[in-house]
Protein backbone atom coordinates (compact mmCIF):
# COMPACT_ATOMS: atom_id res chain seq x y z
CA UNK A 1 0.00 0.00 0.00
CA UNK A 2 1.19 3.09 -0.83
CA UNK A 3 2.41 6.10 1.53
CA UNK A 4 -0.09 8.82 1.13
CA UNK A 5 1.63 12.04 -0.06
CA UNK A 6 0.30 15.74 1.02
CA UNK A 7 1.28 18.41 -1.37
CA UNK A 8 1.61 22.14 -0.10
CA UNK A 9 0.19 24.99 -2.63
CA UNK A 10 3.63 25.53 -4.29
CA UNK A 11 3.95 21.22 -4.96
CA UNK A 12 -0.04 21.43 -6.12
CA UNK A 13 1.06 23.96 -8.38
CA UNK A 14 4.12 22.23 -9.97
CA UNK A 15 1.73 19.49 -10.89
CA UNK A 16 -0.58 21.44 -12.81
CA UNK A 17 2.04 22.24 -14.96
CA UNK A 18 3.83 19.41 -15.14
CA UNK A 19 0.08 18.20 -16.06
CA UNK A 20 -0.23 21.07 -19.21
CA UNK A 21 3.15 19.95 -20.57
CA UNK A 22 1.98 16.01 -20.84
CA UNK A 23 -1.38 17.38 -22.23
CA UNK A 24 0.73 19.85 -24.62
CA UNK A 25 -0.84 23.13 -23.10
CA UNK A 26 2.73 24.32 -21.95
CA UNK A 27 6.10 24.35 -23.87
CA UNK A 28 9.14 23.07 -21.35
CA UNK A 29 10.33 27.13 -21.99
CA UNK A 30 6.93 28.89 -20.49
CA UNK A 31 6.58 25.94 -17.68
CA UNK A 32 9.97 27.57 -16.37
CA UNK A 33 8.47 31.22 -16.07
CA UNK A 34 5.96 30.30 -14.20
CA UNK A 35 8.07 27.82 -11.92
CA UNK A 36 10.79 30.19 -11.98
CA UNK A 37 13.13 27.44 -12.36
CA UNK A 38 15.45 26.51 -15.64
CA UNK A 39 14.04 24.52 -18.61
CA UNK A 40 16.36 21.81 -17.70
CA UNK A 41 15.38 21.62 -13.82
CA UNK A 42 11.59 21.34 -15.68
CA UNK A 43 12.93 18.33 -17.72
CA UNK A 44 14.00 16.65 -14.61
CA UNK A 45 10.94 17.32 -12.14
CA UNK A 46 8.91 16.00 -15.30
CA UNK A 47 11.12 12.78 -15.57
CA UNK A 48 10.58 12.19 -11.62
CA UNK A 49 6.74 12.62 -11.89
CA UNK A 50 6.57 10.55 -14.76
CA UNK A 51 8.29 7.86 -13.10
CA UNK A 52 6.72 8.32 -9.16
CA UNK A 53 3.85 10.07 -9.95
CA UNK A 54 2.83 13.27 -7.37
CA UNK A 55 5.43 11.35 -4.43
CA UNK A 56 8.23 12.82 -7.09
CA UNK A 57 7.18 16.53 -6.13
CA UNK A 58 6.64 16.41 -2.60
CA UNK A 59 9.56 17.77 -0.62
CA UNK A 60 10.63 15.14 2.49
CA UNK A 61 13.02 17.00 4.40
CA UNK A 62 11.34 20.79 4.86
CA UNK A 63 11.76 20.14 8.54
CA UNK A 64 15.34 18.87 8.26
CA UNK A 65 18.42 21.51 8.26
CA UNK A 66 19.89 21.27 4.52
CA UNK A 67 23.70 19.70 4.85
CA UNK A 68 24.61 22.19 2.89
CA UNK A 69 23.99 24.93 4.36
CA UNK A 70 27.16 27.40 4.60
CA UNK A 71 27.89 28.41 8.12
CA UNK A 72 27.82 32.23 9.13
CA UNK A 73 31.28 33.18 9.40
CA UNK A 74 32.31 31.44 5.83
CA UNK A 75 29.08 33.40 4.05
CA UNK A 76 30.70 36.84 5.82
CA UNK A 77 34.04 36.11 4.17
CA UNK A 78 32.69 35.56 0.99
CA UNK A 79 31.15 38.76 1.42
CA UNK A 80 33.86 40.39 2.44
CA UNK A 81 36.17 39.44 0.03
CA UNK A 82 33.90 40.58 -2.67
CA UNK A 83 32.96 43.90 -1.78
CA UNK A 84 36.88 43.93 -1.00
CA UNK A 85 39.81 42.17 -2.63
CA UNK A 86 37.47 41.18 -5.43
CA UNK A 87 35.64 44.26 -6.15
CA UNK A 88 33.95 43.92 -9.67
CA UNK A 89 34.75 40.09 -10.75
CA UNK A 90 32.19 38.26 -12.22
CA UNK A 91 30.47 35.60 -10.07
CA UNK A 92 32.18 32.64 -11.98
CA UNK A 93 35.73 34.38 -12.25
CA UNK A 94 34.84 35.51 -8.35
CA UNK A 95 34.46 31.52 -7.22
CA UNK A 96 37.36 30.61 -9.12
CA UNK A 97 39.70 33.42 -7.25
CA UNK A 98 37.81 31.65 -4.16
CA UNK A 99 39.11 28.55 -4.54
CA UNK A 100 42.42 29.06 -6.29
CA UNK A 101 43.72 32.07 -4.10
CA UNK A 102 41.53 31.55 -0.96
CA UNK A 103 40.69 27.97 -0.55
CA UNK A 104 37.16 28.44 -0.21
CA UNK A 105 35.72 25.50 -2.26
CA UNK A 106 31.91 26.64 -3.62
CA UNK A 107 29.93 25.54 -6.04
CA UNK A 108 29.03 28.97 -8.78
CA UNK A 109 25.10 28.58 -7.73
CA UNK A 110 26.09 29.06 -3.48
CA UNK A 111 27.97 31.69 -4.35
CA UNK A 112 25.82 33.47 -6.53
CA UNK A 113 22.91 32.99 -3.74
CA UNK A 114 25.57 34.54 -1.18
CA UNK A 115 26.17 37.52 -3.13
CA UNK A 116 22.16 38.05 -3.98
CA UNK A 117 21.35 38.21 -0.70
CA UNK A 118 23.66 40.45 0.38
CA UNK A 119 22.89 42.89 -2.06
CA UNK A 120 25.85 42.20 -4.65
CA UNK A 121 24.81 41.51 -7.94
CA UNK A 122 27.11 40.55 -10.74
CA UNK A 123 28.18 42.92 -13.33
CA UNK A 124 26.95 42.81 -16.70
CA UNK A 125 28.36 43.42 -19.92
CA UNK A 126 26.88 45.16 -22.13
CA UNK A 127 24.88 43.92 -25.39
CA UNK A 128 23.19 44.79 -28.14
CA UNK A 129 19.26 44.51 -27.75
CA UNK A 130 17.83 41.79 -28.49
CA UNK A 131 14.70 42.27 -31.40
CA UNK A 132 11.45 42.20 -29.35
CA UNK A 133 8.57 39.86 -30.58
CA UNK A 134 5.12 39.98 -29.48
CA UNK A 135 5.04 36.67 -27.36
CA UNK A 136 1.82 33.81 -27.56
CA UNK A 137 -0.26 34.30 -24.16
CA UNK A 138 -0.27 31.75 -21.83
CA UNK A 139 -3.08 28.68 -22.83
CA UNK A 140 -5.35 29.00 -19.41
CA UNK A 141 -7.13 31.64 -17.51
CA UNK A 142 -5.16 31.72 -14.20
CA UNK A 143 -1.68 30.72 -14.88
CA UNK A 144 -1.01 34.33 -14.70
CA UNK A 145 -2.15 37.67 -14.07
CA UNK A 146 -0.08 40.87 -15.16
CA UNK A 147 -0.49 43.27 -12.52
CA UNK A 148 0.53 47.22 -12.21
CA UNK A 149 -0.76 50.24 -10.72
CA UNK A 150 -0.95 53.73 -13.11
CA UNK A 151 -1.10 57.03 -11.10
CA UNK A 152 -2.79 59.79 -13.36
CA UNK A 153 -5.43 62.38 -12.85
CA UNK A 154 -8.33 60.35 -13.76
CA UNK A 155 -10.76 62.87 -12.65
CA UNK A 156 -9.53 65.40 -15.25
CA UNK A 157 -9.10 68.12 -12.43
CA UNK A 158 -12.29 67.34 -10.88
CA UNK A 159 -10.41 66.19 -7.82
CA UNK A 160 -7.36 64.40 -6.45
CA UNK A 161 -4.70 62.04 -8.57
CA UNK A 162 -5.68 58.28 -8.04
CA UNK A 163 -4.18 55.41 -9.20
CA UNK A 164 -5.58 52.16 -10.80
CA UNK A 165 -4.35 48.87 -9.59
CA UNK A 166 -5.59 45.82 -11.49
CA UNK A 167 -4.43 42.95 -12.85
CA UNK A 168 -5.59 41.41 -16.62
CA UNK A 169 -5.33 37.67 -17.04
CA UNK A 170 -2.93 36.88 -19.92
CA UNK A 171 -4.87 33.90 -21.40
CA UNK A 172 -7.84 35.64 -21.77
CA UNK A 173 -7.39 39.78 -21.19
CA UNK A 174 -9.79 39.63 -19.05
CA UNK A 175 -9.73 42.09 -16.23
CA UNK A 176 -10.57 40.04 -13.17
CA UNK A 177 -10.13 43.22 -10.44
CA UNK A 178 -9.50 46.91 -11.18
CA UNK A 179 -10.31 49.73 -8.52
CA UNK A 180 -9.13 53.61 -7.75
CA UNK A 181 -6.87 53.87 -4.93
CA UNK A 182 -5.58 57.12 -2.95
CA UNK A 183 -1.70 56.13 -4.24
CA UNK A 184 -0.18 53.01 -5.42
CA UNK A 185 0.74 51.25 -2.09
CA UNK A 186 0.34 48.21 -0.23
CA UNK A 187 -3.05 48.27 0.82
CA UNK A 188 -4.19 48.73 -2.38
CA UNK A 189 -2.52 45.32 -4.03
CA UNK A 190 -3.69 43.47 -0.64
CA UNK A 191 -7.28 44.18 -1.40
CA UNK A 192 -6.72 43.56 -5.13
CA UNK A 193 -5.41 39.47 -4.09
CA UNK A 194 -8.14 39.26 -1.60
CA UNK A 195 -10.54 39.77 -4.09
CA UNK A 196 -9.14 37.90 -6.71
CA UNK A 197 -8.84 34.85 -4.51
CA UNK A 198 -11.78 35.06 -2.80
CA UNK A 199 -13.81 35.18 -6.52
CA UNK A 200 -11.84 33.72 -8.54
CA UNK A 201 -9.58 31.28 -6.84
CA UNK A 202 -5.63 31.82 -6.21
CA UNK A 203 -3.43 32.53 -9.50
CA UNK A 204 -0.71 30.15 -10.36
CA UNK A 205 1.39 32.95 -11.12
CA UNK A 206 2.16 37.33 -10.49
CA UNK A 207 3.54 38.90 -13.35
CA UNK A 208 4.59 42.70 -12.17
CA UNK A 209 7.07 45.44 -12.25
CA UNK A 210 9.92 45.53 -9.96
CA UNK A 211 8.28 48.29 -7.36
CA UNK A 212 9.42 48.58 -4.22
CA UNK A 213 6.26 47.08 -2.94
CA UNK A 214 6.67 43.40 -4.59
CA UNK A 215 10.27 43.66 -4.14
CA UNK A 216 12.97 44.79 -1.39
CA UNK A 217 16.17 46.83 -2.37
CA UNK A 218 19.07 45.02 -3.43
CA UNK A 219 20.92 47.07 -0.90
CA UNK A 220 18.99 45.81 1.86
CA UNK A 221 20.44 43.25 4.49
CA UNK A 222 18.71 40.02 4.71
CA UNK A 223 18.08 38.96 8.19
CA UNK A 224 20.08 36.31 9.87
CA UNK A 225 17.14 33.77 9.54
CA UNK A 226 16.85 34.81 5.93
CA UNK A 227 20.27 34.74 5.49
CA UNK A 228 20.90 30.87 6.90
CA UNK A 229 17.99 29.73 5.19
CA UNK A 230 19.16 30.69 2.06
CA UNK A 231 16.27 33.29 1.09
CA UNK A 232 16.21 37.13 -0.09
CA UNK A 233 14.13 39.37 2.09
CA UNK A 234 10.06 39.95 1.33
CA UNK A 235 8.12 42.77 1.31
CA UNK A 236 4.80 42.12 3.05
CA UNK A 237 3.20 41.34 -0.76
CA UNK A 238 6.25 39.56 -1.43
CA UNK A 239 5.15 37.41 1.92
CA UNK A 240 1.58 37.20 0.93
CA UNK A 241 2.42 35.72 -2.10
CA UNK A 242 4.74 33.02 -0.77
CA UNK A 243 1.63 32.29 1.73
CA UNK A 244 -0.58 31.90 -0.45
CA UNK A 245 1.93 30.10 -3.50
CA UNK A 246 2.02 32.75 -5.86
CA UNK A 247 5.17 32.70 -7.77
CA UNK A 248 6.11 36.41 -7.94
CA UNK A 249 7.70 36.93 -11.48
CA UNK A 250 9.15 40.57 -12.10
CA UNK A 251 9.50 42.26 -15.44
CA UNK A 252 12.62 43.63 -16.74
CA UNK A 253 10.78 46.88 -17.40
CA UNK A 254 8.10 49.07 -16.15
CA UNK A 255 5.18 48.28 -18.44
CA UNK A 256 0.81 48.73 -18.36
CA UNK A 257 0.83 51.48 -17.54
CA UNK A 258 -0.42 52.86 -21.12
CA UNK A 259 -2.57 50.02 -21.13
CA UNK A 260 -4.16 50.59 -17.59
CA UNK A 261 -5.13 54.10 -18.68
CA UNK A 262 -6.84 53.02 -21.67
CA UNK A 263 -8.64 50.32 -19.40
CA UNK A 264 -9.69 53.18 -16.93
CA UNK A 265 -10.87 55.72 -19.84
CA UNK A 266 -13.21 52.86 -21.31
CA UNK A 267 -14.34 51.88 -17.81
CA UNK A 268 -15.33 55.76 -17.07
CA UNK A 269 -17.03 56.40 -20.81
CA UNK A 270 -18.98 52.74 -21.09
Amino acid sequence: MKEEVTLNRKEQNRVMVLNQIETKGLTVERAAVLLEVTPRHVWRLLAGYRREGTAAIAHGNQSHKPVNMIEEGLRQQVVALARGKYYGFNQQHFTEKLEAKEGISLSRSTVRRILLISGISSPQKRRAPKHRSRRERYPQEGLLLQTDGSPHDWLEGRGPELCLIGAIDDATNDVPYAHFHEQEDTKGYMLMLKDITLKRGIPLALYHDRHSIFEVARDKEASLEEQLAGRKPLTQIGRLLSELGINSIAANSPRLKAGWRDYGRLSRTG
